[in-house]
């Protein structure tokens, strides 16, 4: 959509262009709730300890036969649902643009992420095995309905709107986790007072994520409507296996090399940001030796600290152009990583300072990532580009997972694990500062914004 577009609209056009982008916001208030306190904080320590609980003398579980050491189970499952999403965004996303049912795809996928992660409630004992599953479900779910949500950016907000819709999406998110990590925090902390284990206060923080996510996703849908499905061909092509319609879109891409550079740069760096997300509270548990209500409380820091750092983002993307402000958030990643490995163990301030650095950069670089590619979509493509996107957001983000399991596998040490992210942010900047973003825009055939 235009600014052509917009100087012809209708009041009722606009009126309901806005009502749609209100109803957008609130996926992101819905199912940021699972990214915020099932993967970010209690699931990582919480099905590490229940790995550790089935392990062998030596520290290992045997998924399927596999010898895996406790401690890595987690990160090998993120990487196992990444590989699932990989399979099955390519074929919804597709679908959706070439049926005109995305708003029933959208459906499907977050109530399954919603069940998935309402289960987590039977998490207990040794299931390991169980919590994995749940994991690879949930996770995967998330990662389709989030290609859906995206794709929906570029039709409901214009040209000059798409930096601040998407970062208000974002701030509307973690202002969610927010709100949800206090009660998180206060039936923790005092779950003797309610009568509750610790055990049991940790499975209905994972259980209420999964209420949340649901309980919220009726707001979009009610809001979002469907665009008219292409051609019929379409419909029959949207049939191909998740494989060879991924091949298609990337030989689509092809025809826009600096879309597909753009993919590429963010691929690597998001890589960094995603397993930083998911790894971050066994870094603090298993390394730093921090309780979980230190857990907890630092990333609430971070929540309430992205949702400024988002809006600012926003703000100075304006003034310098999304491009630059997001290659200024991947320079303090760096450096706030890097910061991280010299973290003293059992001294929670300081895994809070971290824990401010972090939230500060965290959904401006994302939001501002989600707006910038939004231009760099041929018209038509949307979901089909950002089935594509999405994989680099939470579905190709499987090689940092690998990367922080395999490092502790080896060497034992979470220290080792979490330095080795910074290849993600320094080879992700030089890769982004190479492409000509103005272009890439023109030659997809949208109109270039003022500021890009």
């Amino acid at each position: 959509m235009g600014t052509d577009t917009v100087r012809g609209e209708t009041a009722d056009e606009t009126a309901g262009r806005r009502r749609e982008q209100r109803g957008w916001y609130f996926y992101d208030w819905a199912c940021s709730v699972y990214s915020t306190s099932v993967l970010s904080v209690f699931l990582g320590p919480y099905l590490t300890s229940v790995a550790k609980a089935a392990a062998d003398p030596d520290g290992y579980v045997h998924p399927l036969g596999i010898p895996v050491r406790a401690g890595s189970f987690f990160a090998y499952s993120v990487s196992l649902s990444v590989i699932v999403a990989v399979l099955v965004m390519p074929l919804v996303g597709a679908a959706a643009d070439r049926t005109g049912r995305k708003k029933h795809l959208l459906a499907a996928a977050a109530y399954v992420g919603a069940a998935a992660t309402t289960g987590m409630f039977f998490l207990d004992g040794d299931r390991y095995l169980l919590g994995g599953l749940l994991l690879v479900v949930a996770n995967a779910a998330q990662s389709v309905s989030m290609m859906l949500y995206n794709s929906y950016l570029p039709q409901i907000a214009t040209v000059e709107e798409r930096d601040a819709v998407s970062s208000r999406g974002w701030a509307f998110g973690y202002a969610a986790g927010s709100l949800v990590l206090v009660a998180n925090l206060v039936l923790y902390t005092a779950h003797d007072s309610f009568g509750l284990s610790e055990g049991m206060a940790v499975r209905i923080c994972l259980s209420s994520a999964g209420l949340w996510w649901g309980a919220f996703t009726l707001v979009p849908l009610r809001r979002l409507r469907d665009r008219r499905a292409a051609a019929e061909e379409g419909v029959r092509e949207a049939t191909s296996p998740g494989l060879r319609q991924l091949a298609a879109t990337v030989r689509d891409m092809r025809r826009h090399p600096l879309t597909l550079a753009f993919l590429l740069a963010y691929l690597v760096y998001n890589d960094g940001i995603q397993t930083v997300i998911s790894q971050a509270s066994v870094y603090g548990s298993e390394e730093l030796e921090l309780g979980q209500s230190s857990l907890i409380g630092a990333i609430l820091l971070v929540q309430v600290l992205a949702v400024a750092g988002a809006l600012g983002m926003g703000r100075l993307a304006r003034s310098y152009g999304a491009k630059r402000t997001i290659l200024g958030s991947l320079v303090a990643w760096t450096v706030t990583l890097a910061a991280g490995y010299f973290l003293p163990a059992g001294a929670p301030v300081w895994f809070f300072v971290l824990a401010s650095g972090i939230g500060l950069v965290l959904g401006g670089s994302q939001a501002l990532s989600r707006s910038l590619f939004s231009h760099l979509v041929p018209p038509g493509k949307e979901a089909e580009y950002f089935s594509a996107y999405e994989m680099s957001d939470r579905g190709m983000s499987w090689l940092g997972p690998l990367l922080f399991g395999i490092t502790y596998q080896l060497t034992g040490s979470y220290r080792d694990a979490i330095i080795s992210l910074v290849a993600f942010f320094v080879i992700g900047f030089a890769l982004l500062a190479r492409v000509p973003v103005e272009r890439a825009i023109r030659d997809a055939g949208n109109p270039v914004p003022e500021k890009i």
